[in-house]
């Protein structure tokens, strides 16, 4: 934990070298502190998703991985790449409801072992694989080798993004479609305001993102990389009231249905407090306490950032290698 919470010092300090830090390092170190507590705050589908109020939060993340199955026109017999797959939440939805192979990419042991053992009890163990790499390198993969690919909130933490996106589209076949899920800055971001510039590193620190990109710097990795755009679209987007804004379930029980209250500011002050003294008495690890803090500081740079309407979890894009070139 220590190590983790200098991460923004050493990638600043180290800036002039960028041999001298490794970000993708920093990524492995955060989800293997921080998964276990995301999955108890968060559920398996360690993802956002646009929230309704006749909903619960699980029902909108599964009608949102629904949406991303259509739009990939998944078919029996293909075999589709998880770019950074969290500990499966997605892939096991998309493996029973497409009826497709998938395959994960992770550089995380903690997620892997726990998506594995996931995986075996929804009896899919023959639907899908593993690599135990970072997406940036997926070296042991041929050129041209899988019909589909979807990266929800993973590439948000390539410290190259056009690269991450560029060895997303080596590994595809000609006419695959990609879809993504990205955290960004919105339109609103202000540079030059000092309150959204601290949002900002709040977040980059809490996510442990190397940067946060703009929707257009996205879309310009992407060209770079030499996909074809077919729609980009925030989905975060609130402009009615039959929708809830997506950070919302950590601000307040209300806004979905059946809300859980444990991830409200009350009850994740609770937890810290209860970690603390679980800590004390040796029944949880040392700094697991300084763990539930961080969710808790970065769930607080969240909600900000989604008031302040600078900061969206929810850029969506689909995209396509094209046939030729």
């Amino acid at each position: 934990m220590q190590q983790f919470e200098g991460w923004t010092d050493r990638a600043q300090a180290d800036g002039a070298d960028p041999s001298a830090y490794n970000h993708a390092e920093t990524v492995r170190e955060y989800y293997n502190l921080c998964s276990e507590f995301m999955v108890f705050g968060w559920g398996e589908s360690l993802h956002f998703a646009p929230l309704s109020p006749q909903e619960t939060l699980e029902d909108s993340k599964v009608r949102h991985q629904r949406l991303m199955i259509d739009k990939l026109e998944l078919r029996e017999g293909m075999t589709v790449v998880d770019v950074g797959c969290g500990i499966g939440g997605p892939m096991r939805r998309v493996a029973i409801e497409a009826g497709v192979r998938v395959v994960g990419v992770n550089n995380s042991e903690v997620q892997l072992e726990r998506t594995k053992a996931l995986n075996k009890a929804a009896g899919i163990e023959d639907m899908v694989d593993y690599m135990a790499c970072s997406f940036m390198d997926m070296g042991a993969v041929a050129d041209d080798t899988f019909d589909r690919a979807y990266a929800i909130e993973s590439t948000c933490h390539a410290p190259d993004k056009a690269a991450a996106f560029a060895e997303i589209y080596r590994v595809l076949k000609p006419g695959a479609l990609f879809w993504g899920q990205e955290m960004c800055m919105t339109d609103k971001f202000d540079p030059q305001d000092e309150r959204h510039q601290a949002i900002k590193q709040d977040l980059r620190h809490g996510i442990a993102l190397n940067d946060i990109a703009t929707t257009s710097e996205v879309d310009r990795a992407l060209e770079k990389a030499g996909f074809q755009i077919i729609e980009g679209k925030d989905r975060g987007v609130v402009d009615d009231d039959l929708s809830t804004p997506w950070y919302q379930p950590m601000q307040t029980g209300k806004g979905t249905r059946g809300s859980d209250l444990h991830r409200i500011p009350l009850s994740r002050k609770v937890m810290y407090g209860v970690s603390k003294l679980a800590q004390t008495l040796r029944i949880i690890p040392k700094d697991s306490a300084d763990v539930v803090e961080l969710l808790d500081e970065t769930a607080k740079a969240y909600v900000a950032g989604g008031q302040n309407g600078i900061f969206t979890p929810l850029y969506c894009f689909l995209a396509r290698k094209p046939e030729t070139g």
